[in-house]
């Protein structure tokens, strides 16, 4: 990997952290387009995951004290269940596959009538999501979309929602880093020395974040957020449809 693309890489990786920082969402679904256009699709998963890794546990740890421990751990109960049905079948979709995937189901998800819709403090929507989140993950890098609408629908602020998504994310992606870089694909190990540049180039944007998350009201939150949402999935549904008609 050529010098200039290490730095293109780094500042994408700096932004989107930043990004996330701010929303808590976003960042990864920018991240993994851009990886996924520029390199294999497992080693592509494997250095987001650790990205994310980075982002979501530092942000976690910048707010540890507003995490929703009874979510996370409803949340980790899905995602183990998960990884054992995927780790049966060890499927890996297509570019195109995936990127149509990630870009329609936030709007698939915006069909469910809104009384009908999980709650984050509920156990057992937690389990549920969080089988379907690494699901997503598995199949498509990120499951942030279909996360951030099960956030947004309950009742916690917008500290509150960083930090336990953060958490929640740290966990998944550490799952999907194991599901790509070993169970998948041996050869799919990342540079240590580009693994080195994401996760300090992770720890920028997220410090950097910080303060605009700290003068923003929740209001703001929710509109921003939601915007963003609708915006790149729009962008990823197009761009894997182009690619999956090609094929």
């Amino acid at each position: 990997m050529t010098p200039v693309i290490i730095i293109f890489i780094s500042a994408t990786m700096i932004a989107t952290s930043f990004l996330s920082g701010i929303f808590g969402m976003a960042g990864g679904l920018v991240l993994v387009g851009v990886l996924l256009a520029i390199m294999p699709l497992p080693l592509a998963m494997a250095l987001h995951a650790i990205t994310q890794m980075a982002s979501n546990g530092w942000r976690a740890m910048f707010w540890w004290r507003l995490v929703r421990w009874p979510i996370v751990g409803a949340y980790m109960i899905g995602c183990g269940g998960a990884l054992l049905v995927w780790s049966v079948w060890l499927y890996v979709p297509s570019k195109g596959l995936a990127l149509l995937l990630l870009g329609t189901l936030p709007f698939v998800n915006r069909l469910i009538p809104s009384d009908r819709r999980a709650n984050p403090e509920r156990f057992r929507d937690g389990v549920g999501y969080g089988a379907l989140c690494m699901t997503l993950m598995l199949l498509t890098g990120v499951a942030g979309p279909i996360l951030d609408q099960f956030f947004l629908t309950g009742g916690l602020d917008r500290r509150q929602i960083v930090a336990t998504k953060g958490m929640c994310q740290l966990f998944g992606h550490g799952v999907k880093l194991l599901y790509f870089g070993a169970i998948i694909d041996q050869a799919a190990a990342v540079d240590p020395i580009l693994a080195g540049v994401a996760i300090v180039a992770s720890m920028i944007g997220t410090m950097l974040s910080k303060t605009v998350l700290e003068r923003m009201s929740d209001t703001q939150y929710r509109c921003w957020g939601g915007r963003l949402i609708t915006g790149i999935s729009a962008y990823y549904a197009m761009h894997g449809t182009y690619l999956v008609v090609l094929a």
